[in-house]
């Protein structure tokens, strides 16, 4: 029996209001949403950079739309029964616009959103000329999406990227504002040292986030160096494309220089339990009880 959306915010609500820290991986098309669903984490995380990259080919830059990211994010939700917070970018405009981004995203059956104070158009996280728009303006934002949900286990999730332009600073009175103006979880982008995330981790009385990413400007620690300093989630939103990328790439070299993937052969996925896992077992059953003479 699928898990309702109301089923998976509650959840989320009451795991998030538990001791302990919430692992999210990553996911960014179908494939990676259903292996990320079948493992037992709390939460999923749909990072925008990897969506774009495996719906468009594009980079993480404004290019994609509401209706492209709400396109996806829509279709993980309903294939998944894991609580998923969306990245929704600048909210996609203005105040109205936040509204209405708000509103798709929670019908979607997303159990929350990400929404981040950058100028429009754009730009992922964890890369140079990000600029950010006045924090009264986010103020606004972040009042609007929390009017705009209909349930108050939609979760709304704050980011700034003031950290890497203004300094930490600036971040912190950013999300003490944004904390007031109704965000439920805390998101400083960006942190460049394990003492600015000591202090980021330590500044709010609502859960804070930490954004980890592999070859960025924040350093890679444990989970109980993590949960020690008090996040209460930790997103991993590139390690699965990352990992997705170097496997593609040894599989095809090999194919390239071989001609056959025999060489690789010992690193593939089963493919009847792939099979299984895009749902094949419910087609068969089918083919079984209706198709089959």
């Amino acid at each position: 029996m699928m898990t309702t959306a109301t089923e998976k915010r509650q959840r989320l609500r009451e795991r998030l209001a538990a001791p302990g820290m919430l692992t999210a991986p990553g996911i960014f098309d179908m494939i990676s949403a259903r292996m990320a669903d079948r493992m037992g984490f709390d939460v999923l995380y749909m990072t925008g950079y990897g969506t774009v990259a495996s719906y468009l080919g594009l980079p993480d830059a404004g290019l994609a739309t509401y209706t492209d990211m709400l396109n996806r994010a829509s279709a993980f939700a309903l294939g998944t029964q894991t609580p998923i917070i969306a990245d929704g970018d600048t909210g996609y405009g203005g105040l109205l616009n936040v509204a209405h981004t708000v509103k798709g995203y929670e019908a979607g059956g997303l159990a929350g959103i990400q929404l981040e104070d950058q100028e429009f158009p754009k730009k992922c996280g964890h890369t140079p000329g990000r600029r950010v728009i006045p924090a009264s303006d986010m103020v606004k934002k972040i009042r609007v999406a929390a009017e705009a949900r209909n349930s108050d286990d939609f979760l709304i999730v704050a980011r700034t990227d003031a950290r890497t332009s203004l300094g930490l600073d600036e971040a912190l009175s950013r999300m003490h504002a944004y904390s007031e103006a109704g965000a439920d979880i805390l998101f400083v982008e960006s942190p460049e040292s394990v003492q600015e995330m000591e202090q980021i981790a330590g500044a709010f009385d609502k859960p804070v986030l930490i954004n980890i990413v592999e070859g960025g400007k924040t350093p890679v620690l444990s989970r109980e160096q993590l949960q020690a300093m008090g996040f209460r989630l930790a997103i991993y939103p590139g390690t699965a494309f990352l990992a997705m990328g170097k496997a593609l790439e040894d599989a095809y070299s090999a194919l390239l220089q071989d001609g056959s993937s025999a060489a690789v052969a010992d690193r593939l996925y089963d493919f009847e339990s792939f099979s299984r896992l895009m749902g094949f077992q419910a087609v068969w059953d089918f083919d079984k009880a209706h198709a089959d003479d």
